[in-house]
């Protein structure tokens, strides 16, 4: 099944790449890997549930603005690549503002985890993770995800 009908049938819809906020690239492609700029909780161009897991934020709230990230970096694959077919995920790494003593910043990024290996499935859609708390991200968003995927020729 195509990637494309795979999100219909989720769905998911794809917004358009998101603006760079500073200098870089949201994707780079080199040879046949796509590294993904970390992408924040930006929907409809506003950050979604802005603060710190533990504190404002509950873990359900970042679960969806890890979600979120994963979308926005998927649009950014789309742009890059022209496509998301024949794509096999290689690297998760969620940053997940956290109160000092929050704890779950696995169950937060699990909301983008999920999400690939649901539209990718599992041989192709679940890679190495890294998930961990730090004090603060780019524009109070509550997670910030990057992504790295292998173009399967």
């Amino acid at each position: 099944m195509a990637i494309a009908d795979r999100l219909k049938e989720l769905g998911v819809e794809l917004p358009p790449a998101t603006v760079p906020l500073a200098v870089y690239r949201p994707a780079v492609r080199t040879g046949n890997l796509i590294f993904v700029s970390g992408q924040v909780a930006l929907k409809d161009g506003a950050v979604m549930t802005p603060g710190h897991l533990g504190a404002e934020v509950t873990v359900e709230e970042g679960y969806a603005a890890a979600r979120q990230c994963a979308i926005n970096g998927l649009a950014a694959v789309l742009a890059l690549n022209g496509t998301l077919d024949r794509l096999r995920l290689i690297r998760t790494v969620g940053y997940v503002s956290s109160a000092p003593d929050f704890v779950n910043a696995p169950g937060v990024v699990n909301g983008a985890s999920e999400l690939l290996r649901d539209i990718f499935g599992e041989d192709l859609g679940i890679g190495t993770r890294t998930a961990i708390g730090i004090a603060s991200l780019p524009v109070n968003s509550p997670v910030e995800v990057e992504l790295q995927f292998e173009v399967i020729q």
